[in-house]
């Protein structure tokens, strides 16, 4: 195992720049994850750590050594790509110890670790099969196996989720996530999907026009995200932007855009005047009996039910508005809605430069 360090990395193609001096340490052993939207440099930062890519300007060094200059080959990584890139012609067991084979090691020690990577992805009574006599989920744990065998330092994965159906992404979520905490090999994986992104790493960076916006542990991008683009594509469904001001009257401290006035905690009474976007997530709206200190009304645009869950698509003034709500609703399309947010779950952010206001 190594850790990586990215140091000022930059990637140019001709006059066009696509990643602008990213700098990230990875610890040892760490499970982190390159998220952002697509265009954002993520898997070319990838294919640099990888060898793929050259590299511009900067370093990038794994387990200490600067691997600028070597070839992919000798900076002892193993990479799971979106496409499986399986030989068809081979069966699993011929697939996962290829990469051994080309490197000349004994046929028992390849059979033996091919096994080792069977037993733990549960692929024994598939070694034998070729890859067009499996399914999506059994090919990516044979690109995995093919990684796993290797025994690398460095694990690297480029979206390798996103040509699965949505219960095998979330089976196999578990599974890679399970596979790191057994090898507890470093591993960097790139994905655009921010669920994925919540639902496995250790840390996450997000990513966008080839800058690092915020790097941190997941629940603390969900509830400290740094800057208006880290707010909007973090969380599922996004959080509720709006643009407005503060004002105090009388002590009470709120923020006010068009007909919609949410309170605000009388903290921000030193912001009075300034103007601000106001941020809530949908989950953190409740139902009101009736108009009270710090509530609003919305018209009710659409429901959409999930059994566990009601989401509304709401219209309040001139904004659009989302709520979350972990129940079931008796509420129809055309009414009005009465909501509260807790002003401890508002977040406000400078609205010129779009950062955090503490």
């Amino acid at each position: 195992m190594a850790s990586i360090a990215i140091q000022s990395a930059r990637k140019a193609y001709g006059a066009v720049e696509v990643l602008h001096g990213v700098s990230i340490d990875i610890p040892d052993g760490e499970f982190i994850i390159l998220v952002g939207p697509s265009g954002c440099g993520k898997s070319t930062l990838l294919r640099m750590i990888a060898g793929l890519e050259s590299i511009t300007g900067g370093d990038i060094a794994i387990g200490g050594q600067v691997v600028n200059d070597l070839p992919p080959k000798a900076r002892d990584i193993a990479m799971v790509f979106q496409s499986y890139a399986l030989y068809p012609h081979m069966t699993v067991a011929e697939n996962m110890g290829f990469s051994l084979k080309l490197a000349k090691r004994p046929k028992s020690e390849i059979e033996g670790k091919a096994k080792v990577a069977a037993d733990i992805l549960g692929l024994q009574p598939l070694l034998s099969r070729r890859p067009a006599q499996l399914s999506g989920g059994q090919r990516q744990r044979v690109a995995m196996g093919r990684a796993i065998v290797r025994d690398p330092a460095v694990f690297l994965f480029d979206e390798p989720l996103s040509n699965l159906d949505a219960q095998l992404r979330v089976q196999m979520r578990a599974e890679i996530k399970a596979l790191h905490q057994r090898l507890r090999t470093t591993t960097v994986y790139v994905t655009h999907d921010q669920v994925e992104a919540m639902t496995m790493a250790d840390r996450i960076v997000v990513m966008h026009d080839g800058h690092v916006e915020q790097v941190g542990v997941p629940l603390d991008l969900f509830d400290r995200p740094t800057n208006l683009f880290v707010a909007g594509f973090i969380g599922s469904p996004s959080m509720n932007l709006i643009e407005g001001q503060v004002e105090v009257s009388d002590g009470v401290v709120t923020f006010g855009s068009g007909t919609l006035a949410v309170r605000l905690d009388p903290g921000r009474a030193g912001l009075a005047g300034r103007d601000v976007v106001l941020g809530f997530r949908p989950e953190h709206v409740t139902l009101e009996a009736a108009g009270g200190p710090g509530s609003f009304t919305a018209e009710v645009v659409v429901v959409e039910p999930t059994g566990s869950e009601t989401l509304l698509n709401l219209k309040a003034g001139e904004r659009t508005l989302l709520a979350l709500f972990r129940e079931r609703l008796d509420i129809a399309p055309g009414e009005t809605a009465t909501l509260a947010v807790d002003p401890a779950r508002i977040h406000l952010f400078d609205r010129s430069s779009g950062i955090r206001i503490e």
